[in-house]
């Protein structure tokens, strides 16, 4: 009786043991995650590419309960951003925007995008707003100048587009409408207490992790539904771009492709120019390729690529066809202003550098005094060795030559001087060339018939 209790006691504690093991990986797998995508910089192609992957994988895996997406951006490309917020307009997971860290802006696209996103927040000491396109506010005008110009057609549709836009956005997620009107019209900005104040954001938070605490029970009407949002077990997780958003974030920079546009460009005419082992081709055909794939995603103007091609073209001819400076010289002129017009935004983070464009065009331009050189001296010794061939050439006279007269050399007619009769006949030696003029000499004995 003792053995049996014994052992019923054993198994029932091993039962408990079992249950309770069982149930640490059951809890651990039902622990949802919130993973954290952080914006720092322009908002550009790399940028869009690693919010949409993420975004499109959170979606995905229920597991995930929300994603914070951290902002601290300047502004960036309109195509960027639509894309962003489209994904996040069609989210079936709460998104949380919050302007951080501690001095953070989200100016221009940011503020739409803060706008787009279910709850946004501010860390404080931070600002939001400026979201006048750029391309409309341009520069500051010069003094003189009147300050009250009519826009163009083409500028008020851009402009009520993006109105229309941010208040669209402001009437989905209940936010104050008349700010966000003023944000765009008049690149109003606004302090993360201000913000708070006129219902542009929903909450200042110092943290993710503080954000998230913030938002405990509270009610989300989300996707035509009212969720009541339990985030408290969450685990928050950072998801910083991979390897390929960085390598993308770099080569998308205009500056960088438009180096590597020029690599593969010299690359490809030094291989023809003087062919070798192909390296310099392979690592121009592999630089020039790269580049192609970036510009495809920057906002290109065609006029900017079609002065650049003809650019191209002309230092090629120059190359091949020396024109003494003709092709050289009108194809860095055309190529400089191709690279000025190259990206067609006024965006500075999206811009070619002018430093970088001069530093090209005075390469090019020794490239080019180069290649004149290199033509000039080839004629030169071509010249020379033309004159050295001709001296010591035994020439049948075709026709008399009293002191002055003509010789039939290589095809071609040349005067001649001698200082004795040439007979027709006569055998004569080239002894030196004046220019167009042989000088010979009648050699002695018969003639060339005898």
């Amino acid at each position: 009786m003792r053995r049996t209790a014994t052992a019923s006691v054993l198994a029932f504690l091993l039962l408990i043991l079992g249950s309770m093991t069982a149930n640490i990986p059951l809890a651990q797998e039902t622990r949802t995650t919130i993973p954290i995508l952080s914006i720092s910089g322009a908002i550009g192609p790399a940028v869009g590419e690693y919010v949409l992957e993420e975004l499109e994988s959170a979606n995905l895996s229920p597991k995930i309960s929300a994603v914070i997406i951290t902002i601290d951006t300047p502004g960036g490309l309109v195509s960027s951003l639509r894309d962003i917020n489209q994904e996040i307009l069609a989210s079936s997971k709460p998104i949380l925007c919050l302007v951080y860290p501690k001095g953070a802006r989200a100016a221009s696209a940011g503020t739409y995008m803060l706008y787009a996103c279910h709850i946004a927040a501010m860390a404080p000491a931070t600002t939001l707003g400026a979201a006048t396109p750029v391309n409309i506010a341009g520069s500051e005008p010069e003094k003189g100048e009147d300050q009250n110009q009519t826009p163009s057609a083409m500028e008020k549709k851009i402009l009520n587009d993006s109105i229309a836009y941010i208040r669209s956005l402001a009437q989905l997620r209940g936010r104050n409408i008349e700010w966000a009107e003023k944000a765009v019209k008049e690149a109003a900005t606004l302090s993360s207490q201000e913000a708070l104040e006129l219902n542009v954001i929903n909450y200042i938070s110092d943290s993710p992790a503080q954000l998230v605490s913030q938002l405990e029970n509270q009610i989300l009407v989300f996707n035509e539904q009212t969720v009541q949002l339990n985030l408290k077990e969450a685990q928050l997780v950072p998801k910083a771009p991979n390897w390929r958003h960085k390598f993308l974030s770099t080569i998308t920079n205009p500056n960088i492709a438009y180096l590597l546009m020029m690599i593969g460009i010299y690359g490809l005419i030094l291989e023809f120019y003087s062919p070798s082992f192909g390296i310099a081709g392979i690592t121009g055909a592999i630089c020039l390729m790269i580049a192609m794939y970036a510009l495809q995603m920057l906002p290109v103007s065609y006029v900017g690529v079609g002065l650049m091609v003809l650019g191209i073209a002309l230092l090629i001819a120059e190359s091949f066809i020396p024109s003494f400076g003709l092709f050289g010289f009108s194809g860095i002129v055309a190529f400089v202003l191709g690279s000025i017009f190259l990206i067609d935004t006024d965006l500075p983070a999206f811009q070619v550098s002018v430093k970088l464009i001069l530093f090209i065009a005075l390469t090019s331009l020794t490239f080019v005094i180069f290649v004149l050189r290199r033509a000039w001296l080839l004629r030169k010794k071509q010249a020379v060795i033309g004159e050295e061939a001709l001296l010591g050439t035994l020439v049948e006279a075709s026709e008399n030559i009293d002191d002055q007269g003509f010789i039939w050399l290589e095809g071609e007619r040349w005067a001649a001087i001698c200082d004795r009769p040439v007979q027709t006949g006569d055998m004569v030696e080239v002894t030196q060339v004046n220019g167009l003029t042989l000088v010979v000499k009648k050699l002695s004995g018969s003639k060339a018939h005898d």
